[in-house]
């Protein structure tokens, strides 16, 4: 298969060291500081600094350094070392889990997919759980050669040979259940990685579910992927860096990593793996998207924050998969659920909620605590959290029930993804699960039925923002509105592996070509194989422009022409929620103007947030020098714009001005006219309000000057106001959000 270009495996945590005191720690070492005496790196490393079978990983393209499994006191030791510029331990990190193309704007033979020829001979690395390769999806039927500049290698393994990869494919933890090689035990990344760049798969669906043409958004691009998560072990830091460096040595164009921290607290730049490769690719010339993470709707929930990395949140398609729960007193209420085996055909059965005893874990439907005599025969209502949604119905199954009301709770909201249930399963959103237990709780003789609506398309509204979606503000750094923007991420339909069920359990013995699946995780690939489209019809184009072209066309209207909605609370959206909008691919191919960022505009950001050289050199490799007045963060030249304002000032009204460098990338002769959508009690001054452009001047500066009368402002439910600045010519609408809010003076 030419279109796999390479397929590595990353192992080192889960069986680091026999001694269980031992841990694995990552080495940031200043290379410039190796004594001649030694040929290589390693040969420093293992003579200097640690024994040689301690060595996990020697870093030497985004990252300069090693990893190590020691004991704390003997990490403490290598730390002592003067040319250790830091260590931090290794962490877990965790996978933030058709007509998606089409809802972007693609259309055959029409726009980006035509003028980048799909996407051909980009390169776009997959940072995931590896991959499933005799998928349809990842067929190299009428690819031409495999690019001469890929340096790629395949490594074999477990059930995965040479065969696996075909011509230019360079090629604790249960051995029972995972496969040491490239081969995908998990789905995850046979998912993502096919939905940035499947080729075209007929008659494709997940147990009767999403029929139709399943395909990637770069259906031409080449596939690189590197296997970094593990089943039921996680992804961690030390093994994701290595991937970073062969990433880059190998020649991809784009990285696509749907991993993130999932705790809720998020690491300086310098402490932070994901960070710091995605720096050493981006400086390369190299697209890094990463998804937002799912705890949405939280505030200050997103995650992968750094400015270099594109941070995409999720939003819904308009499709679904309907389910109606029929109350015995006549009610319908309306939910979602891609359940697939026997129907109940309209039969009535008891209805009882376990959480009616006032038990926790009977309301959760926990393992072990549902008593039969209570549920047999029955439909439950299961609360959802704590433990994974499927799961839940095989409690419930396993208790005598006949089928599960999955019930949102009030931090979920209405926001509904659709499952494989292996029972009769149906979920609802909170208001409605709420509902539903009231009736339970007034009548003596409840019932209902559960009837399964297959699918629909044409929904509206869509899109929606999903409710598990991570939301802003950027808890390191407000000046810079993070995510960046939304794509699909709900009800996905992609491939998957042969070695799980649709839902995951190790129970779950269906086999399905492709499933479905909901998460940030699923909306990054989207903006992955968006890149390879634009670097393809654009190859000239950076990073930063690629990813400016889909800040400034994002879309921020549903398909009713009204503002998007948040789903979790059905009010409309703000940037915190989308950042810039919904890919808008249709327009993203020709925005007339982009904001380009420099690997040194990079390092006067890091120095603005306080960084010291050393500490910078941690991230960009080489020694910095930091100007001598200290910049201004929010002078880093994003596609949009972040104010924090004094809340209380001598005069009360408070202002800031901020920079932006804007280069003409549509026809040389072209005029610009700045359109402003004021923030609510808030002035908004651009000057110039003009931007002319001709052969000889492509790029021009303009301040944006945002002032606040702190007696006049009222700030909304999430602390901020919301606004926006376009530039137009006639043709192009160049959009950038404006959030606006206030801080306490330390």
């Amino acid at each position: 298969m030419a279109f796999l270009l390479l397929l590595l495996f990353f192992f080192s945590s889960p069986f680091a060291s026999a001694d269980q005191t031992a841990k694995t720690y990552i080495f940031r070492v200043d290379r410039f500081a190796k004594p001649s005496i030694f040929p290589t790196h390693y040969h420093w490393y293992s003579s200097e600094f640690t024994d040689p079978a301690a060595i996990l990983h020697v870093y030497d393209t985004v990252f300069h350094g090693f990893s190590a499994s020691l004991t704390p006191s003997q990490a403490a030791s290598v730390l002592q070392n003067p040319s250790v510029l830091a260590a931090f331990e290794d962490r877990r990190r965790h996978l933030h889990t058709t007509r998606s193309p089409q809802f972007l704007g693609l259309r055959n033979q029409r726009g980006l997919w035509s003028e980048s020829d799909y996407g051909s001979d980009v390169i776009i690395g997959v940072l995931d759980t590896g991959i499933w390769p005799e998928r349809r999806s990842f067929s190299d039927l009428n690819l031409g050669p495999v690019p001469r500049r890929w340096k790629g290698v395949c490594q074999t393994g477990t059930k995965f040979t040479a065969k696996n990869c075909g011509p230019g494919i360079g090629g604790g933890i249960n051995k029972t259940i995972e496969f040491m090689s490239p081969r995908d035990a998990d789905g995850h990344g046979t998912h993502t990685a096919s939905t940035a760049a499947g080729r075209y798969a007929f008659q494709a669906n997940m147990l009767g579910y999403a029929p139709g043409i399943a395909k990637g958004v770069a259906p031409k691009a080449r596939l690189a992927v590197y296997k970094v998560c593990w089943k039921n072990s996680g992804c961690f830091d030390s093994d994701i860096l290595a991937a970073f460096d062969s990433a880059v040595n190998d020649g991809v164009d784009i990285i696509s990593i749907s991993v993130g921290g999932g705790d809720g607290i998020s690491s300086p730049y310098y402490l932070d793996p994901i960070a710091i490769g995605a720096y050493g690719a981006v400086s390369r010339g190299i697209f890094v998207s990463s998804s937002a993470g799912n705890d949405g709707p939280n505030a200050m929930s997103v995650t992968n924050l750094a400015p270099w990395i594109t941070t995409v949140g999720a939003g819904t398609i308009d499709r679904n998969f309907p389910a109606e729960i029929v109350l015995g007193d006549g009610r319908k209420l309306a939910g979602v659920s891609l359940y697939a085996g026997k129907p109940l055909v309209g039969k009535i059965y008891p209805l009882v909620y376990p959480g009616k005893t006032g038990v926790l874990s009977a309301s959760l439907c926990m393992e072990n605590s549902l008593d039969p005599k209570q549920v047999k025969g029955k439909i439950v209502i299961c609360d959802r959290g704590s433990n994974p949604r499927v799961a839940k119905g095989l409690v419930v199954r396993k208790a005598g029930g006949v089928g599960m009301i999955l019930a949102n709770s009030a931090s979920n909201g209405e926001g509904l993804v659709g499952d494989a249930h292996l029972i009769p399963a149906c979920s609802v959103g909170a208001s409605e699960g709420e509902a539903i237990k009231a009736y339970v709780n007034s009548s003596s003789l409840a019932t209902a039925t559960i009837h399964f609506g297959g699918t629909v398309i044409g929904i509206r509204p869509a899109p929606v923002v999903a409710s598990f979606s991570a939301r802003g503000p950027n808890a390191l750094n407000p000046e810079i509105l993070k995510p960046d923007l939304i794509a699909p991420g709900v009800n996905i339909l992609a491939a998957w592996t042969d070695a799980a069920g649709p839902t995951g359990l190790d129970s779950d013995r269906r086999k399905t070509e492709f499933n479905i699946l909901s998460g940030t995780s699923m909306a990054c690939p989207h903006v992955s194989g968006a890149a390879a489209l634009l670097k393809s019809a654009h190859p000239d184009w950076s990073p930063a422009a690629i990813r400016s072209a889909m800040m400034t066309t994002a879309s921020i209207s549903d398909n009713r022409f009204k503002p998007m909605i948040d789903e979790s609370s059905g009010k409309s959206s703000t940037p915190y929620d989308f950042g810039a909008g919904l890919l808008n691919l249709d327009l993203a191919m020709d925005p007339g103007l982009v904001y380009d960022v420099t690997n040194s505009d990079y390092v006067d950001f890091l120095c603005s947030v306080g960084y010291g050289p050393k500490t910078i050199q941690v991230i960009t490799r080489s020694p910095v020098n930091c100007p001598m007045k200290r910049p201004a963060p929010e002078n880093l030249n994003y596609p949009s714009i972040a104010a924090a304002l004094l809340s209380r000032s001598p005069t009360g009204v408070s202002s800031k001005t901020f920079i932006r460098t804007v280069t003409n990338v549509g026809p040389a002769n072209s005029v610009y006219h700045v359109q402003v959508d004021q923030p609510k009690g808030v002035a908004v001054t651009v000057k110039p309000p003009r931007l002319v452009f001709s052969d000889t001047v492509r790029r021009q500066n303009y301040a944006v000057t945002v002032t606040v009368d702190n007696k006049k402002v009222v700030m909304g439910d999430s602390g901020a106001v919301f606004g926006s600045l376009s530039w137009v010519d006639g043709k192009h609408v160049v959009r950038s959000p404006i959030v606006v809010t206030q801080i306490d003076q330390m």
